[in-house]
């Protein structure tokens, strides 16, 4: 589909040649006031505006501000003379993505509209991702009825619309920047950026570049200006996650910014306010790192306001049905499936699993089971192998202490049954389990006598 473009300039002579220009690529409007042009904006669905300086006795300026309130997220192109450089610039900063001078150079323009198609596209595209995760995150939508998630709800609840630096702690994959999210999302810095950066994926010797940035040449391989993202979450959030694995030097660089306020990049004297949330987490003990000598106490008591621990799955189970009925709607929703339920079997067995990837490994769980289900329900042998494999081991500790004085033969030989009664008698699935060959299992149920399919 051809974009949409609006060349707003007083002089009919430019608005003719600049029609003709780019008729074959794009579907042009123009206008000769400003009057008309914002008719055309509000009427018609414009990714790009040309748009000039001085139209008539009208200031170029106040039509960006006119068209930014009607759609943020058009692409402005200021046209101007070379006289009114200092014009152009001040443009940008009210949301112009760039300026040309004239006269124009048809083959300058054309790059020049691509790249602003291709910024008002990106635009579009975040603000939809955004819509998308104010809607998905809203505290409202995590999906827990235990006592312990109630209290998280209040929390959040209470916390929103304030600036307190929280601590979010809990094993991997319990959902801690849903939780994060949750509260720039539901808050009153909800229309700012949200940004969550991992300090444990980053090294150390790039991670203080990647939150507040750098200029041109503060190190090898700085070829230009870098902003950090204390810079892009600005009056939103920025959610630092994986705190504990931050270096004893950043620590103290970070404990300035959240004690002062201010920062200044990698290689650079400016000094730069911060007016962003700060929300840290971590799987880690900070006490026990603090004891180590490996976390700062004062930057842990700044980032431990109010804290909020998000206890690990297993010890939350009456929240696993209402995670069973989600995860099968959002990926009965992905593939395109219509996996309605859990086999009973299979609902005994994730409801007694232990979970060591909590949340996160519950979702896989349902997302493998709704790609392997054959029919309406996730069966045993849909799920993965280490979880099938979970059940086999607990069926055998609970029978450990009649497999005292067994022979090893004896014991391998029951191992192999309970491997084979689990997966309905199907050997390659047993064999998938056991870690041996088809050929070696045909062997030992031969060698047992036992039954295979």
């Amino acid at each position: 589909m051809k974009k949409r473009i609006l060349i707003l300039d007083d002089e009919k002579n430019i608005c003719s040649s600049l029609t003709y220009a780019l008729e074959d690529q794009y579907i042009v409007f123009s206008a000769t006031n400003p009057v008309h042009g914002l008719e055309i904006i509000n009427s018609q669905k414009i990714d790009l505006v040309l748009l000039d300086l001085k139209i008539g006795k009208v200031n170029g300026l106040d039509v960006l501000k006119e068209i930014k309130e009607i759609d943020k997220n058009i692409a402005v192109i200021m046209m101007t003379a070379y006289g009114t450089i200092e014009s152009a610039v001040e443009a940008i900063k009210n949301g112009a993505f760039t300026y040309i001078t004239k006269p124009l150079s048809i083959d300058e323009l054309l790059v020049t509209i691509m790249k602003g198609l291709e910024y008002q596209s990106l635009n579009e595209k975040v603000e939809h991702l955004n819509n998308e995760l104010k809607e998905r995150y809203s505290y409202k939508g995590i999906i827990g009825k235990s006592p312990a998630m109630q209290h998280i709800f209040q929390l959040i609840d209470r916390l929103k619309d304030v600036d307190t630096n929280v601590l979010i702690t809990g094993e991997s994959g319990t959902g801690k920047e849903l939780v994060a999210r949750a509260i720039h999302y539901s808050g009153i810095r909800r229309k700012e950026n949200f940004v969550a950066i991992n300090c444990a994926a980053i090294p150390d010797g790039l991670l203080e570049s990647e939150l507040f940035g750098h200029k041109k040449g503060a190190f090898t391989g700085a070829e230009k200006d870098k902003i950090g993202k204390f810079e892009f979450a600005n009056k939103g959030t920025i959610l630092l996650d994986e705190i504990g694995d931050m270096s004893l030097n950043l620590q103290s660089k970070l404990l300035r910014v959240l004690e002062q306020r201010e920062y200044n990049p990698l290689g650079s004297n400016e000094v730069f306010e911060v007016n962003a949330r700060v929300i840290a987490s971590t799987n880690k003990d900070l006490r026990e790192l603090m004891d180590e000598k490996k976390f700062r106490d004062d930057l842990y008591f700044r980032l431990n306001v109010v804290e909020i621990n998000i206890p690990p799955l297993r010890d939350r189970r009456q929240d696993l049905p209402l995670l069973f009925a989600h995860f099968l709607k959002v990926y009965n929703d992905k593939l395109g499936k219509q996996v309605k339920r859990l086999a009973p079997e299979v609902e005994e067995l994730l409801l007694k699993y232990s979970y060591p990837g909590n949340v996160r490994e519950l979702a896989n769980i349902i997302e493998y089971g709704v790609l392997l289900a054959r029919d309406d329900a996730i069966v045993l042998k849909a799920l993965p192998d280490k979880v099938r494999f979970n059940k086999l081991q607990s069926s055998l500790e609970n029978e450990a202490d009649s497999l005292l004085g067994l022979s090893l033969k004896e014991i391998e030989k029951l191992m192999i049954n309970k491997s084979l009664e689990l997966n309905n008698g199907n050997r390659k699935t047993t064999a998938q389990m056991l870690g041996i060959s088809e050929r070696g299992l045909r062997n030992k149920i031969k060698e047992y006598d036992l039954k295979g399919k």
